[in-house]
């Protein structure tokens, strides 16, 4: 008798160099419209960017998510990097107000 295999045989997935660079792309249909999102690994990346959730850096090197909207092709100047928590969470999270230092806080 042969000794238990406790998981299947799974097929190898042959991606290319420049999709797995680029990570895979999906379109995401949410209430607040339809996106077309990227996760990436962050091994490319060489570039700080914002993320519009939280207002924090994503450093090089860092994994995280690129989304824009699907309607009109979105270019360049429409994707926005998210941290993937923050991407995830964008529903429950309160406006943030940007202040200047000097203004008043109320409430």
């Amino acid at each position: 008798m042969s000794p238990r295999r406790n998981h299947r045989d799974r097929p190898e997935r042959d991606l290319d160099e420049a999709m797995s660079r680029r990570g895979i792309e999906y379109v995401r249909d949410d209430p607040d419209g339809e996106f077309t999102v990227r996760h990436l690994s962050g091994e490319t990346s060489d570039k700080t960017y914002r993320c519009p959730g939280c207002h924090q850096e994503i450093r090089p090197g860092v994994p995280h998510v690129v989304a824009w909207p699907s309607e009109g092709w979105g270019d360049a100047g429409d994707r926005r990097h998210w941290h993937t928590n923050c991407w995830r969470g964008r529903h429950q999270r309160k406006p943030n107000v940007e202040r200047s230092r000097n203004a008043p806080r109320y409430g």
